[in-house]
């Protein structure tokens, strides 16, 4: 037993340690899974079971099952559509531009300026901005009667617009609200991705002749395509889900409501004044998780299509020397 004791005693510490070295990267993620169960994963089971049953907010205790009567009632409900059809197109409004201005901005500032640092930090200076503020400023550019857009309209013999009441313009001045708050994070993130490329490839290209434009296509593009498609999902999630913006560009009901005519209520929004103005939480949990299933389907799609891209871009090449 004296013999054979030291040698037990080492091993069984190795064990250890390789117990404790296997689990040491679960420990260290554990806290997340954590926090994302009780503030992620509980909330939205939590809110599909309110959204199967008819909860009033004066009395949130009292709940009667409904199973899907929420949900049948919403898909007959003509404001859910309104406020979705609003939803899509505000956010391709704002996604496409947005994502646009921030490429060609990070392409700009990709090369040796002056006063880079300035530029750089004075992108993040929308990003800073709070909502309330950007969209009050923003009201007062589009007002119809002393708006400064209108006036410069004016200047070029073209009739003012009621950017807050006709459907088209105030869809587009939400839009302009988003674009201006998100392009310069976004082209910070490019920037990023950009000067991750390496530089030899650049100087490849430039041996071969290629002018800017056809590096940015051939080099810088393909370079950015995980980039692109993390910035399409995440402007898409935030797309599906604005709601400060409208809600304050004119305030009160009015602003609730999406406008007099609903033209900019986006499903956010709908939600919003379902619960808190008729007060009926059950209805307003389902179109949470309708919402909800929504993002998760564009996401899907986005991702199917990402990925057919790539084996298509990855087939090119061996297609050519076949």
């Amino acid at each position: 037993m004296a013999v054979s004791s030291p040698a037990t005693v080492p091993t069984r510490r190795q064990l250890w340690r390789r117990r404790g070295t296997k689990a040491a990267p679960y420990a260290f993620v554990a806290p997340f899974f954590v926090f994302f169960a009780a503030f992620g994963l509980f909330p939205l089971i939590y809110t599909g079971y309110v959204s199967l049953h008819r909860v009033r907010l004066q009395n949130p205790d009292a709940m009667a099952w409904v199973g899907l009567d929420n949900y049948t009632t919403l898909l007959k409900d003509e404001f859910f559509w309104n406020s979705l059809k609003n939803t899509f197109t505000i956010g391709v409004i704002s996604t496409v531009p947005q994502l646009c201005l921030a490429l060609g901005l990070a392409h700009l500032l990709n090369y040796r300026l002056r006063g880079r640092t300035f530029f750089r930090v004075a992108l993040l200076l929308p990003y800073a901005t709070s909502v309330a503020a950007a969209t009050l400023v923003f009201a007062g550019l589009f007002g119809r009667d002393y708006g400064m857009l209108n006036w410069l309209l004016g200047l070029a013999g073209i009739d003012p617009v009621d950017w807050f009441n006709e459907k088209w313009p105030s869809q587009i001045a939400v839009s302009t609200i988003v674009t201006w708050r998100w392009t310069g994070y976004n082209a910070l993130i490019y920037l990023a991705a950009m000067q991750a490329i390496p530089r030899d490839r650049y100087e490849q290209a430039m041996l071969d002749g290629a002018s800017r434009w056809q590096q940015f296509r051939h080099v810088t593009l393909p370079g950015l395509r995980p980039t692109v498609i993390f910035t399409i999902i995440v402007s898409t999630i935030g797309a599906l889900q604005i709601f400060g913006e409208p809600l304050l560009l004119q305030g009160g009901t009015t602003g609730m409501n999406g406008g007099a005519s609903r033209q900019y209520q986006t499903t956010g929004l709908y939600m919003y004044q379902t619960g808190w103005q008729y007060f009926s939480l059950g209805k307003a949990a389902a179109i949470a998780w309708l919402l909800f299933l929504v993002i998760v389907l564009v996401i899907g799609v986005n991702a199917a299509i990402a990925r057919y891209r790539s084996k298509l871009t990855a087939a090119r090449p061996r297609n050519g020397k076949g």
